[in-house]
């Protein structure tokens, strides 16, 4: 009967998280100052523009980063468990695999600078 332990903690922190929530609204302070919505930025009063456009360069940077970078991560595990693989007798299939999958990065690598994707000009 594990599982019932699993209910009752579940159980016992939502009603506890609930008692918290009630009990510091009953105890808490209450503030009804408009200056207390308002955005704050490093002091600066805020100043709502419409017409503020961000480049598409931005995001396309980061977005490219974070595919490449995740790629890289996804290697480091690889290489980690590569010599298991090897004992096992899965080498040679785990080497193709990584193989394929660094041709899909390379080729990616090559599409960006061709398609000219992190030029500023």
């Amino acid at each position: 009967m594990p599982l019932g332990g699993v209910f009752f903690i579940a159980l016992f922190v939502a009603l506890f998280g609930a008692f918290l929530l009630w009990l510091a609204s009953r105890l808490g302070v209450k503030v009804n100052d408009p200056v207390k919505f308002e955005s704050y930025e490093c002091g600066l009063p805020v100043e709502e523009r419409k017409d503020t456009k961000i480049s598409v360069k931005f995001y396309l940077t980061a977005i490219l980063f974070i595919i490449f970078d995740i790629e890289v991560i996804f290697m480091y595990p690889w290489a980690l468990t590569f010599r298991d693989f090897l004992k096992g007798g899965f080498g040679l299939f785990s080497l193709i695999a990584m193989a394929a999958f660094v041709g899909i990065f390379v080729f990616g690598l090559f599409w960006e600078i061709r398609s000219k994707a992190l030029e500023w000009d």
